[in-house]
């Protein structure tokens, strides 16, 4: 271990990655979001989720993206999109969600490291998503912050190395204090800009979202405007 995070030994060229992202039940989804869009709420998180997922497709270093759900609507849009969709564990959480995803992706792809990516990214772009990717290939295991700096938004584990996942609330002392690298990637504000109130969602679209995100923006951006924040 060198620092606060850990090191895998020399920098992992060409390492193909298995992105997990867990997609909560429509119906749980972006609660924050619902006074300000309504009954659209459960369509933009679906929305938000089916760009996210869209963007890291493209993504050159990445071998498979596997979405955890519950959601039978979300499972079957995502899998349309080219996502291989894992049932989650009811009730079990986030993290025992991701790591039963790691677990998947690891048995059916045993070289690829994986990556833990928030669902909620619509302004992702797969380039620097690569960027991010290609800094994490150096280390064992190691995270992004996201846009605030207290949570997480991507938590890679290199081929060998445990996903150990800590996410929600303050992850990123989590994941700080548990020994993995923080990375600092310069270009990559779209991997950090995650959305859960109106406020995210604003700064969100001013990077430029997705289609899907975009669309439903343009339906309720007015219950979104200026003056119906603090």
């Amino acid at each position: 271990m060198t620092g606060f995070g850990e090191r895998g030994g020399a920098p992992r060229l060409g390492v193909r990655w298995s992105l997990i992202v867990p997609v909560k039940h429509l119906s749980r989804a972006k609660s924050r979001l619902a006074p300000a869009v309504g009954d659209r709420r459960e369509d933009l998180a679906l929305a938000i989720a089916c760009d996210t997922v869209s963007a890291a497709l493209l993504c050159p270093g990445v071998s498979a993206v596997f979405a955890v759900t519950e959601d039978p609507r979300a499972g079957a849009e995502l899998a349309e999109l080219g996502a291989v969709v894992v049932g989650g564990e009811p009730g079990t959480g986030l993290n025992p969600a991701l790591a039963h995803g790691a677990a998947v992706a690891r048995r059916r792809l045993p070289g690829s490291g994986v990556c833990a990516l928030s669902a909620d990214l619509p302004a992702l772009r797969p380039e620097e998503l690569e960027r991010v990717l290609a800094a994490a290939a150096g280390h064992g295991r190691s995270f992004l912050p996201d846009a605030p700096g207290v949570g997480t938004t991507l938590l890679a584990a290199a081929p060998g190395h445990p996903l150990a996942p800590a996410f929600e609330g303050a992850s990123r002392a989590r994941h700080l204090s548990g020994g993995t690298r923080e990375l600092v990637v310069p270009g990559a504000a779209s991997v950090r800009r995650d959305v859960d109130t109106p406020e995210d969602l604003r700064a969100a679209v001013a990077l430029g979202v997705g289609p899907r995100t975009r669309e439903l923006w343009e339906l309720v951006g007015g219950g979104l405007c200026p003056q119906n924040t603090p």
